[in-house]
């Protein structure tokens, strides 16, 4: 996959490489790759799967019970 980026009239280096960076990072390229670096077997993949949908389930947990929960009923003494 080849990434380009024309440079813009009146553009330095350092909006075209901060244009380039940010497409780069917004169309997953470099994350691929990275992920393709090494060999990771499929029952790899399935927990570490896991562990991200509990991770998120835990954050999203957390957010909820920390806007609608009372500090009483928290579990304190």
């Amino acid at each position: 996959m080849t990434m380009k980026v024309e440079l813009r009239d009146n553009e330095g280096f350092d909006g075209l490489l901060r244009r380039f960076t940010k497409d780069l990072q917004s169309s997953g390229v470099l994350r691929e790759f990275r992920s393709k670096r090494r060999f990771v077997s499929k029952s790899e993949q399935r927990r570490m799967k896991m562990r991200k949908a509990e991770h998120k389930r835990r954050r999203k947990l957390a957010k909820d019970g920390e806007t609608s929960t009372p500090a009483s009923s928290r579990g304190r003494s």
